[in-house]
């Protein structure tokens, strides 16, 4: 990884770009504009990957952690995030997350603790999104798809902590991705069977039930409870 940000200043990269795109994804999903704006927005979209790609690039595994941003250090799931990071770290993987609060906060913590990159995604927010001080490096993002991207691009697995909305999108698009043949069968975990025990119930008796996915294609979505099961599960030992 290079072109990125001193953990100790967490500041986004020099010669940003978010004051060009700031506000730029609203603008463009919730206005009818003229195609000339439109193609201006296409622009946009290509530096915004330009920048992602300028900024990291591929020097060893990495694994992504997803999850809430609202649980505080005192969390029992906020213990286990980090936990994981640090296990994670200790394997050799680089620890991604998206860069805020929360989840996202203890396994950056637990990455560095234990001697890790530590790395983030952060997306341009009015709240509940800041960089974490737990990042060796850091890119700031306006527009969520290509920050989701660069969540996946790098990494060869993917750990699911119990979260909100965002949690749950990453969730299904990895999920779907890996269905439909476009990207590898590369491990998804579910971490916390308290919290997805109703969503796979879900899964099970709405949607097999109901013939929209089959029972093979659940079963993309791995189950674990603790740091040891997540480290099997990504290391495949």
């Amino acid at each position: 990884m290079n072109a990125m940000t001193d953990a100790k200043h967490p500041v986004p990269a020099p010669n940003s770009l978010l004051e060009q795109i700031e506000g730029a994804e609203k603008a463009f999903l919730t206005s009818r504009r003229k195609r000339e704006a439109d193609l201006a927005s296409a622009v946009r979209f290509f530096l915004e990957f330009l920048k992602a790609f300028e900024s990291f690039e591929a020097t060893q595994p990495c694994v992504t952690v997803f999850g809430s941003s609202r649980f505080g250090e005192d969390h029992p799931y906020y213990a286990l995030a980090r936990e994981i990071g640090a296990a994670l770290a200790r394997e050799g993987y680089a620890v991604m997350t998206g860069g805020g609060s929360g989840i996202m906060e203890a396994a950056n913590r637990g990455a560095k603790e234990a001697g890790g990159l530590s790395l983030g995604c952060n997306i341009h927010l009015p709240r509940e999104q800041k960089p974490n001080r737990y990042l060796d490096r850091f890119i700031e993002f306006e527009h969520f798809f290509a920050r989701k991207v660069m969540l996946v691009k790098y990494s060869s697995a993917f750990v699911v902590m119990p979260g909100g909305l965002g949690t749950l999108d990453e969730t299904l698009e990895i999920a779907t991705l890996m269905q439909t043949g476009k990207l590898g069968h590369f491990p998804l975990i579910a971490v916390g069977r308290d919290f997805w025990d109703p969503f796979f119930a879900f899964l099970r008796d709405s949607m097999v039930r109901q013939g929209t996915i089959d029972e093979a294609e659940i079963g993309v979505i791995h189950r674990a409870e603790t740091a040891a099961e997540v480290v099997r599960l990504v290391t495949g030992k």
